[in-house]
């Protein structure tokens, strides 16, 4: 069983910048690809990005390309996305997910976080 907590939402002003974080527990972290996903009032939840287990491959969805950054650091179980350039647009709740399949697909991630709230203003 994987447990994932995010952190690092809040307020920020349109065209500035965020880091979250999401933290996992377990020993086989690197085994697992890890994506963001992303959902807003009256909205499906829409892919973001993800990651590969190893983390040498990355995947955007168009919306947030060249804008958004997806790492991660397996020594410390932990998956960031750093978040630049923030629109009013980009205001969800943000949610970490893992799994073994390396996809944007969400009902593939077998892990899920509580969510962080990320609101951008105008």
């Amino acid at each position: 069983q994987v447990q994932l907590v995010e952190s690092g939402g809040g307020l920020v002003q349109a065209g500035g910048s965020l880091r979250l974080s999401c933290a996992a527990s377990g020993r086989t972290f690197s085994t697992y690809a890890m994506a963001w996903f992303r959902q807003a009032p009256g909205k499906e939840r829409e892919f973001v990005t993800d990651i590969s287990g190893s983390g040498g491959n990355t995947m955007y969805a168009g919306s947030v390309k060249g804008r958004f950054t997806i790492s991660r650091d397996n020594a410390k179980n932990t998956v960031y996305l750093q978040m630049s350039s923030l629109k009013p647009e980009d205001t969800a709740v943000y949610y970490c997910a893992g799994g073994r399949l390396y996809t944007s697909v969400p009902s593939a991630y077998d892990y899920w976080g509580q969510g962080t709230q990320v609101t951008v203003s105008s």
